[in-house]
């Protein structure tokens, strides 16, 4: 299921839509897989009454794990790790939903993790670190995470070249007053995006000057 359209801002553009990477499925299907062998072996050593009081309880065992594969399936379905133009966005759950939005402007610094398995898999943990009240988010089971990253990073790179040209994104200034778009230029001028010159001349046309 991709990420809603509808939810996007004016102007708002999405440059990637992805579900968690099949590893996801990892604790499940082993669990599943696990029972039918482990079925199989015990069934084959038993018979009379045992073998049918055995093969209940396996076979209740078995159907309660694949309920639980049909779950994670749903919960995989309806979770995205999206990135816009604007945002990086984070929802999951089925009934409730839970999200985590980062604008762009407030990443401060992106890492990676794989472990030895997970690098032979495309799978891995994606850490972003902003300026927000959460402070460092990690995203687990990414596909690519170092693809992913480099998506970021060049996301990142136009969003601050839109802002240092001045051609900042309608659906950002709508929704911060003056105070606080200054503020955004005078980070950027402090992180060497901004020169003092274009600071200033930012600052003059958000004034209006």
């Amino acid at each position: 299921m991709p990420y809603p359209r509808r939810l996007l801002n004016d102007n708002e553009t999405i440059t990637l839509d992805i579900h968690p990477h099949w590893w996801y499925f990892a604790g499940p299907v082993s669990i599943l897989l696990t029972l039918v062998v482990l079925a199989g072996i015990v069934l084959s050593k038993l018979d009379g009454g045992a073998e049918t009081a055995f093969s209940y309880l396996f076979f209740i065992a078995i159907l309660i794990s694949v309920a639980h594969l049909v779950v994670t399936f749903t919960k995989w379905a309806t979770t995205n790790f999206v990135v816009t133009s604007h945002r990086i966005i984070f929802r999951e759950g089925v009934l409730s939903r839970r999200g985590t939005e980062i604008t762009l402007e407030k990443v401060n610094n992106l890492a990676f993790h794989q472990s030895l398995i997970e690098r032979l898999l495309g799978a891995g943990d994606l850490l972003i670190e902003s300026g927000g009240e959460t402070g460092q988010e990690t995203f687990t089971d990414i596909r690519s995470p170092e693809q992913v990253q480099k998506i970021i990073q060049g996301a990142l790179q136009q969003y601050l070249e839109q802002s240092r040209t001045g051609r900042m994104a309608p659906s950002i200034n709508n929704h911060v007053n003056a105070a606080d778009e200054i503020a955004k230029l005078a980070d950027l001028r402090d992180r060497g995006v901004l020169s003092d010159t274009e600071f200033e001349n930012q600052k003059r046309r958000i004034l209006g000057d």
